[in-house]
C-alpha cells in the first residue's frame, strides 16, 4: 500500500512539473490567456495535492501577470515605434498642410477612435479655429470655432492641460455653448480627449481624439496622444518656420526682380530722357516727337491740340481722342486706357495743351506708362516754346503789319525800302499783289478768331495781327473777294461762329496798303450793314453799293460785272440788247412804253428781254439786280459819252 501511495505521489509531482513547465513554454510563445486559464482547469482534475494545487496556481497567476506586463511592453514599444515613425514621417514632410493632416491621421490610428482633428490659436481674434480633420462628416464641425475657455477644446487652449471626457455632451465640467454643442451633436461625438500643442511655453494649438460612443481614456491613451501632440508641435513649427523662410525667400527673390526691372526701367527711362532732351534742345518738331515716342513705347502714337485737331502722328492711322478720356486724365494727372488706347493730357499747369494717344499697347506696365507720362510733359514743353517762338514771331509780324498799315502816318520814320526788307526776312514779297482783309465775329471767343487767323496768314505766307477792333489780314493774293468768301467760310467753321471779311486789293507795295487797309474797314462795316454776317467780299462784290464806298472803284470793271454777257453779244452780233435794256429800265419797266420809244412791236421788246434774261439770268429783274443793272447802265452810257468826246475819265481805275 505505502508502494501504492510512493507511486502516485510520484506521478503527481511529475505532472505538476509538467503544468510548469507547460506554463513556461507558453510564456515565452506569447499564448493567450485563455490558455493559460485552460492549463488551470486541466490541471485542478488530475492528482495533486493541495500544496501542489495551490503552486500550480500561484504559477499560473504569475504567468498571467508576466504575460500582462510583456503585453503591456510590447503595446509600449509599438506605441514608441509608431511615435518614432511618427517623428520621422513628420521631419521628412516640408508642407504645413501636409504635417497637420500627418498628425490627425496618426492619431486617429494610434488611439483606435472614430474621428480626430486639430485646431489652431488665433491670437488676433483670442480664440481657437478648426484647422483639419480626419474622419469627420459634418461641415458645420469641419468650421467650428472656440471661443478661450469654452468648451473642451478652448480650456485646453487656455490653461495648456490635457482633458477627457467619456461623453462630452453630459459632462458638466465644460462651458458648454450652442454653436459647439450643435457641431459636436450633428457630427456625433462622445468620448473627447484634447491635449495642448506646445512651442516652448506658448500652445498653438490642441490635438483631439474622439470617438461617437462614449469612452474613457486611460492615462496611457492621454500620454501617447500628449507625446505625440509635442512631435506634431515641433513639426507644426519647423514647417511654420520653413514655409516662412520660403515666403521670406519668394519675396526677396520678387524684390531681386522688382529690382533688377526698376534698374531696367530706370536706364530706360534715363535713355528716353536724353534722346527727348536732345530733341527738345536741337528744335525738333512735333513730328520728330511723335516718332520719337512711338519707337520707345512700340506703339502707334498721335497728338492732338486741345481742339482736337491732329498736329502729328507715327505708327497709326488718324484717331480721334475721348473726350471722356482727356478729362479723365486732366483731373487724375496720369494716363488713362480708353477702349485698347491710353490717353495723357498735354498739360500746362492747369491749361489744357493738347493730348497724346497711344494704340498698339492695350496692356501698358508701370515703367512704360510713366514714360508715356513723361512724353506728355516733354509735348507740353514743346509745345510751349514753340507757342512762345510763334508769339515772338506773330508779335514781330503784328508789329510789321500796323507799320505797313499805317505807311502814311510814320511821318518818314519808316522808308519803304526797310519795310520791304522786313517783310522778306518773313516770307513775304511786297513787290507781289496783296489782298488786305478785316475780319470780325460778333461773339466770342475773338482770341479763338485771331489763333486761326494768324495760323491761316502763316500758310499762306502773309501777316495777322488785331487793329481798331478787328482781325487784320494781309496776304499775297490778286483775288481779294474770293480770298474773302473763303476765309469767312473756313474761319467761321475753325471759330464756332459767324466770321464776316471784308477786303480790298489788290495793292503792290507799302504806300497802297493804308488806303486797301481802309476800304477793307468800309467793306466789312457795309456787309454787317447788309446783314451780310459770316459772308466775305470785297467792294466790288458789294454791287452798287460799292460804288458809293469805294474811292478807288473800277468803273468799267463794274459795268462789265454786271452787263458783261449783253455787251459781248451786242458785239459779237451787232444787236443792240443794251439800247434795249436802257430803254426799258428809262420808260419805268414798261413795254408798251419802250416798244414805242424803240419804234418796234411790243413782242420784239418781249424777244430781246428774254435774250438779256438768259444772258444775264432768271433773276435778272428782281429789285436788288434791277438796280445794280440801271446803274451799271448808267455808268456805261457815261462812260461811251465821255470816250466820244474823248474826256478822260473822272474816276482814276485801281491800279
Amino acid at each position: 500500500m505505502a508502494a501504492v501511495n510512493d507511486h502516485t505521489s510520484r506521478a503527481a509531482a511529475h505532472s505538476a512539473m509538467v503544468s510548469l513547465g507547460r506554463l513556461l513554454t507558453m510564456l515565452a510563445s506569447g499564448a493567450p490567456t485563455e490558455q493559460f486559464t485552460r492549463l488551470s482547469a486541466d490541471a485542478s482534475t488530475e492528482r495533486l495535492s493541495p500544496g501542489e494545487r495551490s503552486l500550480l496556481e500561484e504559477a499560473t497567476q504569475a504567468a498571467l501577470e508576466i504575460r500582462r506586463t510583456l503585453d503591456q511592453h510590447r503595446k509600449r514599444e509599438a506605441e514608441l515605434a509608431a511615435l518614432f515613425d511618427t517623428a520621422s514621417d513628420l521631419a521628412a514632410l516640408r508642407d504645413l498642410d501636409a504635417v497637420l493632416h500627418a498628425i490627425v491621421h496618426r492619431a486617429r490610428t494610434l488611439l483606435g477612435t472614430d474621428v480626430a482633428y486639430l485646431t489652431l490659436n488665433d491670437p488676433v481674434a483670442k480664440d481657437t479655429f478648426m484647422r483639419v480633420t480626419d474622419g469627420s462628416v459634418s461641415a458645420r464641425f469641419q468650421q467650428l470655432r472656440l471661443g478661450m475657455g469654452e468648451g473642451l477644446g478652448g480650456l485646453v487652449a487656455q490653461t495648456a492641460r490635457p482633458y477627457a471626457s467619456a461623453d462630452y455632451r453630459t459632462d458638466p465640467r465644460f462651458t458648454h455653448t450652442r454653436p459647439i454643442d450643435e457641431a459636436v451633436l450633428e457630427e456625433g461625438l462622445r468620448g473627447i480627449l484634447g491635449v495642448p500643442l506646445r512651442v516652448g511655453k506658448r500652445v498653438i494649438g490642441v490635438l483631439f481624439a474622439a470617438d461617437r460612443t462614449t469612452r474613457g481614456f486611460p492615462p496611457d491613451a492621454i500620454a501617447l496622444l500628449t507625446s505625440l501632440a509635442d512631435h506634431a508641435a515641433v513639426a507644426i513649427d519647423s514647417a511654420r518656420l520653413l514655409e516662412e523662410t520660403r515666403s521670406a525667400l519668394v519675396e526677396l527673390n520678387t524684390a531681386n526682380e522688382t529690382a533688377r526691372a526698376h534698374s531696367t526701367a530706370l536706364r530706360r527711362a534715363a535713355d528716353a530722357h536724353d534722346r527727348l532732351t536732345d530733341l527738345v534742345l536741337r528744335g525738333g518738331s512735333v513730328d520728330d516727337l511723335v516718332r520719337e515716342i512711338a519707337a520707345l513705347l512700340g506703339g502707334g502714337l498721335a497728338l492732338h491740340d486741345s481742339d482736337g485737331t491732329e498736329m502729328a502722328r507715327a505708327g497709326t492711322g488718324p484717331l480721334t481722342p475721348s473726350s471722356q478720356g482727356i478729362t479723365a486724365s486732366r483731373t487724375g494727372g496720369h494716363a488713362v486706357p480708353v477702349d485698347g488706347t491710353w490717353i495723357c493730357a498735354v498739360l500746362a499747369g492747369s491749361e489744357l495743351l493738347g493730348s497724346i494717344v497711344l494704340t498698339g499697347r492695350a496692356d501698358l506696365a508701370d515703367a512704360d506708362r510713366r514714360l508715356f507720362e513723361r512724353a506728355a510733359l516733354v509735348a507740353a514743353l514743346l509745345l510751349l516754346l514753340r507757342r512762345t517762338v510763334a508769339e515772338a514771331e506773330d508779335r514781330v509780324r503784328g508789329e510789321l503789319l500796323d507799320d505797313l498799315l499805317t505807311f502814311d502816318q510814320h511821318g518818314g520814320r519808316h522808308d519803304t525800302a526797310s519795310l520791304a526788307i522786313r517783310a522778306r526776312k518773313l516770307g513775304l514779297n511786297l513787290s507781289q499783289p496783296c489782298a488786305v482783309l478785316t475780319l470780325d465775329t460778333g461773339k466770342e471767343p475773338r482770341a479763338r478768331l485771331f489763333a486761326e487767323a494768324v495760323r491761316r496768314a502763316r500758310s499762306l505766307g502773309g501777316l495777322a495781327g488785331a487793329r481798331d477792333g478787328h482781325v487784320v489780314v494781309l496776304v499775297p493774293s490778286s483775288e481779294p473777294g474770293a480770298l474773302a468768301a473763303e476765309l469767312a467760310r473756313d474761319l467761321g467753321q475753325a471759330a464756332g461762329a459767324p466770321v464776316t471779311v471784308g477786303s480790298a486789293g489788290p495793292a503792290t507795295g507799302p504806300r497802297q496798303l493804308p488806303g486797301a487797309y481802309a476800304e477793307a474797314c468800309r467793306c466789312l462795316d457795309a456787309l454787317q450793314a447788309l446783314g451780310r454776317t459770316g459772308d466775305g467780299a470785297d467792294i466790288a462784290g458789294l454791287g452798287f453799293l460799292g460804288i458809293l464806298l469805294g474811292d478807288r472803284t473800277d468803273i468799267d470793271g463794274f459795268v462789265e460785272r454786271f452787263l458783261g454777257p449783253v455787251l459781248a453779244y451786242d458785239r459779237q452780233r451787232g444787236t443792240d440788247l443794251t439800247h434795249t435794256l436802257d430803254t426799258y429800265y428809262t420808260h419805268g419797266a414798261s413795254l408798251s412804253k419802250a416798244k414805242d420809244a424803240l419804234h418796234v412791236h411790243v413782242n420784239t421788246v418781249v424777244q430781246r428781254l428774254d435774250r438779256v434774261a438768259r444772258l444775264l439770268g432768271p433773276d435778272w429783274n428782281s429789285p436788288t439786280r434791277a438796280l445794280e443793272l440801271q446803274l451799271a447802265l448808267r455808268l456805261h452810257r457815261l462812260n461811251s459819252h465821255k470816250k466820244s468826246r474823248g474826256v478822260p475819265e473822272a474816276v482814276p481805275r485801281m491800279s
